[in-house]
């Protein structure tokens, strides 16, 4: 499966953005999803995953009910909605699919594709 990330942008703190993550191939549903990000100079973070059928998602603590993770598995998509958005959140973020593992991963390396990465900046 390829993905393609769009969507970031630079905002002021407070704001709202949606990150969207487009798939090709017919096998989209087959996939848990997963968003994370990775800021200069640090490792790359779980921020949000979303399983194959849509009905069990996780998010990382920090993000925790501000962001909002979504799949339309008819569209081939997956979106990340971001509320409240505070300089910390500034990053790359990637979307990935993973299949090898049951349940949703919160491990960078369990997945097996990413998009390219859209960068989010968040200035105070």
């Amino acid at each position: 499966v390829q993905l393609q990330a769009s969507g970031g942008g630079m905002v002021q703190a407070g704001d709202s953005l949606r990150l969207s993550c487009a798939a090709s191939g017919r096998t989209f549903s087959t996939y848990d999803l997963g968003w994370f990000r990775q800021a200069p100079g640090k490792e790359r973070e779980f921020v949000a995953g979303i399983s194959r059928s849509g009905s069990v998602t996780l998010y990382a603590d920090s993000v925790k009910g501000r962001f909002t993770i979504s799949r339309d598995n008819a569209k081939n998509a997956v979106s990340l909605q971001m509320n409240t958005l505070k300089p910390e959140d500034t990053a790359v973020y990637y979307c990935g699919a993973e299949s090898r593992t049951l349940g949703v991963s919160k491990l960078a390396a369990r997945y097996e594709y990413w998009g390219q990465g859209t960068l989010v900046t968040v200035s105070s």
